[in-house]
This record gives C-alpha cells, sequence and structure tokens, in this order.
C-alpha cells in the first residue's frame, strides 16, 4: 500500500429520503492516525454519512474505500462485521447481562479464551479500569462505562473507527479528559478516525481536518485554524462564534461603513454586502475616553456607540453596544471585569484585517 493511499476515502456519495437528498456528493480522505471531524448543525446528514460508511445505511451512488480497495459501491459490498471499522456512539450500548470483561471481547472472533482474556486486560488497563474487569455496566460511573465502549471498540484492532456524538452524554467535568484520552489511544494504534459532532469547540479541540456540512454538502474542508479563520461564507463565521454584522454597499470595490472603508476586490457596484467580525475583533477606544493609546492603522475610523448592557462570564465580559449611526446592536468581549453602565458614551473600532465581507445574499443561509 502507497504512503499516499488513504485509510479511508470515500467518494461522492449520496443518499436520499422520499426525494429529498440527505447526504449530497460528499468526500473525504482520511489517512492512518488522522481524526477527521464532520461537524455541522443537526439533520445536516452527518449520521447517515456515517451509518453508510459503517454499513448500516446504503448509499444511492458513490463509493467507499479501505486501503485503496472497494468495499461498497451500488453493487459490490462488504458486510459491516468485516469492514474492519469500529463504532462508537452516544448509546454506550454495553450488554448489562454482560461483565465488562465479555462486553471488551464482544468484538473479538478469533483468539483463545486465554488470548481474548489478555487483549481485554491490555485494554482496561490502558483505560485505567483493570479493577473492574469482572464488575458489571451498572456498576459503573457514565464517564467509566465510555471508556468500557472505548475498549470495546478497540479491541479488534480496527483500522478505522466511526465516533457519532460519543462524548455528548458526559457532564463537562469529564467530557475533555475522556476526550482527550481517547484521542491519544487512537493515535497511538494509527487508527483513521472520522468524529461526527455539531460542537465547534470539540471539532476544534479534536480534529486534524475539519469538514464543515451544511444541507448535505460539505461546504469548507480544512484544518481547524484555516476554517475558523477562513470562513467560506457568513453562517461558516456564525456557526463557531457569535459574530457582528455591518451592512454596506460596494462602490469602487469599497464598501462605506462608519468605521471606514473596507476593501471589496471584485465586487459589482451597487452589491449589497455584510461585513462579518467577531466580538473580539471589536474594540474599544480608549484613548477617546483618556485611557490608552491611540488605535492601530488597521482599527480604522472610531465609531460612537451607547452601552446597552455588560454581562461578566468568568474569565472576560461581553459589552453590548448600540451604535449611533442606525440604532444596531454590536458586541464586544474585554478580558476579566469590565462593566460600564447602561448609558455610557464610548468609542469603537474593528480590526479591519480580522473582517470578512461577503454578498448579502449569504445572509440566507444557516449556520
Amino acid at each position: 500500500m502507497s504512503t499516499d493511499t488513504p485509510r479511508l476515502e470515500i467518494r461522492n456519495l449520496r443518499r436520499a429520503f422520499e426525494g429529498r437528498a440527505v447526504v449530497d456528493d460528499v468526500s473525504l480522505r482520511i489517512q492512518p492516525g488522522q481524526v477527521t471531524c464532520l461537524l455541522g448543525p443537526s439533520g445536516c446528514g452527518k449520521s447517515t454519512t456515517l451509518r453508510m460508511i459503517a454499513g448500516v445505511e446504503m448509499q444511492d451512488s458513490g463509493e467507499i474505500y479501505v486501503d485503496g480497495n472497494l468495499i461498497c459501491d451500488t453493487v459490490f459490498r462488504v458486510p459491516p462485521e468485516r469492514r474492519e471499522i469500529g463504532l462508537m456512539f452516544q448509546d454506550f450500548a454495553l450488554f448489562p447481562h454482560l461483565s465488562v470483561a465479555d462486553n471488551v471481547a464482544f468484538g473479538l472472533k478469533t483468539g483463545t479464551r486465554a488470548e481474548k482474556r489478555h487483549r481485554v486486560a491490555e485494554l482496561l488497563e490502558r483505560v485505567d479500569l483493570k479493577q473492574f474487569i469482572d464488575g458489571y455496566p451498572h456498576q459503573l460511573s457514565g464517564g467509566e462505562q465510555q471508556r468500557v465502549a472505548l475498549a470495546r471498540a478497540l479491541a479488534p484492532k480496527p483500522k478505522i473507527m466511526l465516533m457519532d456524538e460519543p462524548f455528548s452524554g458526559l457532564d463537562n467535568r469529564l467530557r475533555d479528559g475522556i476526550r482527550d484520552d481517547t484521542l491519544t489511544i487512537l493515535k497511538e494504534q494509527d487508527t483513521a478516525v472520522l468524529l461526527v459532532t455539531h460542537e465547534p469547540d470539540e471539532a476544534m479541540r479534536m480534529a486534524d481536518e475539519i469538514a464543515l456540512m451544511r444541507d448535505g454538502r460539505i461546504v469548507q474542508q480544512g484544518a481547524p485554524y484555516n476554517v475558523y479563520t477562513r470562513p467560506v461564507d457568513r453562517a461558516a463565521v456564525l456557526f463557531f462564534s457569535d459574530a457582528n454584522v455591518l451592512q454596506a454597499q460596494v462602490t469602487g470595490a469599497l464598501a462605506q461603513t462608519p468605521f471606514g472603508q473596507f476593501l471589496a476586490p471584485g465586487v459589482p457596484d451597487g452589491t449589497d454586502v455584510d461585513i462579518v467580525f467577531r466580538p473580539q475583533h471589536l474594540r474599544i477606544d480608549f484613548d477617546r475616553a483618556g485611557q490608552g493609546p491611540k488605535p492601530t492603522a488597521t482599527d480604522g475610523t472610531p465609531a460612537r456607540a451607547v452601552v446597552d448592557r455588560a454581562r461578566f462570564m468568568g474569565n472576560e465580559s461581553l459589552v453590548e453596544f448600540r451604535m449611533d449611526y442606525d440604532g444596531s446592536i454590536l458586541k464586544t468581549t474585554v478580558p476579566n471585569v469590565f462593566l460600564p453602565q447602561p448609558g455610557t458614551v464610548m468609542w469603537l473600532t474593528i480590526r479591519r484585517d480580522r473582517c470578512f465581507v461577503f454578498p448579502a445574499a449569504d445572509r440566507g443561509k444557516r449556520g
């Protein structure tokens, strides 16, 4: 097998229900040891894509390959149990009548009883649960049950691991640690991972690559940094975070706003555009209040606003402003505690190099 051959490759997968395309021309390549997150809102086709790869759902068209070998098209189909693909879901689906050891050993089809016991013990030690080897699922916490489910999925040494919202049932205290432990084990075993999630933070934390999905299609794909900092449209920005939006019209490749002009190269005159930016890139011009340095050249023209409300969020404060020029609300975040009184007049600037200019036609797209 060539080192360039992906461990998992799907080509132009499509699946429709009652004439509606739930998955529409989806293609992905995942290398050994790579974690790809299929990220998108509920109902966008993520889980259906996973089910087709696992073999529990049949595609209408498209092909699936493992290590360069075809495992499924619309004619040829390798049964799910022979695909060397592991599955982890939000519902751990442990068998309550089986011991922890028997749950983990369930997917082991070959080997003597002693060999299976050795493999089970090895995996349970790896997830720090060897002491529960002869216990039962009801004796374990939710986090411990999730680790048993991970050990069971890893037991047959799958080449590929498919994970459908596997951590969403855990409380926040447990989630980060279990996610990190799971990722470490999977990478150690050189497993190709396709993780389905609707949580951008989870995708950013775990993924080597993010495939952003919407309405059955992958609309953007790349490293987390690139997907976050170079969003394909307004909806992509809004999916990852709160955003402020200025509406403007282009004249001479420039969009005029109360914060100054923004470049809109290649956009025809008269086109309505949205200038989208995240709250952390809206700055309070403390220089006008006599409290700080002058803004840099990238900050543009200050605009006057009035504090609408301010809230302390833990590590930062969220301040909402009502803009003088049109009455719209813009949000900014300030480190630590900053709680100006409603009605306080302030001047704001924008990091123009952190703004995105999109045609106003993108306004109707869902995040």
